[in-house]
């Protein structure tokens, strides 16, 4: 019985473990005390320098265990051999969660999930927008979405470690789920005729944000109950993505 429970909050654990890489990311994380950091990753074969000899000093400064690795070992942690620099950094993220964890701990909730939003910059502005908004969660797809990196915790500016963030690699099924809870999925498109000020929403709703040129893809709209829009006028077509979440994020 304690193997299984020691096993349950070791998996829970590092479900919310988050890693990143490169030596200017791992330096900027190593330095802010407001971010939980499980271990720093070296690489065995780095050459001696004053900016790694830094970070080994913040991480023995802060507690921090530090874990060194052959090259390829260094990049199955990293996931991203061509950039890595040779420094991975474990960094845990008390918001990060799965849909059924997070609708466990909500009755009421709104939601906007993003499909296949591509780029960093417009996923770390939208997390930023949402924390600061009524926006309960985050829901980010693994697949076509811009994963969370350096690039995201930068333009979030901090506040992707305070909102809750939830991943899945499934966008559609996890979007049923949420309607088998009883929430309303609304697909944000250009061309729907409702004004997104217009609707009443419920107490569980989800808003659905699709990608940059292509908008939501048409397996996430055959999914969405509704469709809404935010009106434009003097001939703009549309906006982009993160402007159109900040005006969800606060409605």
């Amino acid at each position: 019985m304690e193997d299984s429970q020691q096993y349950r909050a070791k998996k829970a654990f590092f479900e919310k473990v988050l890693t990143i890489y490169g030596r200017n990311a791992v330096r900027e994380a190593l330095e802010d005390k407001n971010i939980t950091i499980h271990k720093l990753h070296l690489s065995s074969s780095n050459k001696s320098s004053r900016e790694l000899e830094e970070m080994v000093s913040i991480a023995e400064g802060r507690g921090i265990e530090i874990a060194y690795h052959d090259k390829q070992a260094l990049s199955r942690i990293s996931k991203n051999a061509k950039q890595d620099q040779g420094v991975a950094l474990d960094i845990v993220m008390e918001y990060l969660g799965n849909e059924a964890h997070f609708i466990a701990e909500h009755q009421r909730y709104r939601v906007i999930a993003l499909d296949s939003v591509a780029n960093p910059q417009n996923v770390g502005m939208i997390i930023r927008s949402c924390a600061a908004g009524n926006v309960d969660a985050v829901l980010l797809s693994t697949k076509g979405t811009a994963k969370i990196s350096p690039l995201v915790i930068k333009a979030s500016a901090g506040t992707l470690f305070k909102m809750p963030i939830i991943q899945t690699s499934d966008l559609q099924k996890t979007l049923e789920f949420f309607k088998s809870d009883g929430a309303t999925c609304y697909m944000l498109s250009s061309h729907a005729d409702k004004s997104y000020k217009d609707e009443k929403y419920s107490h569980k709703t989800v808003f659905v944000l699709g990608n940059e040129s292509e908008g939501v893809s048409p397996a996430i709209a055959s999914v969405c109950d509704a469709q809404i829009s935010i009106p434009m006028r003097r001939g703009v077509e549309s906006l982009n993505v993160a402007v159109a979440a900040s005006l969800l994020a606060f409605l």
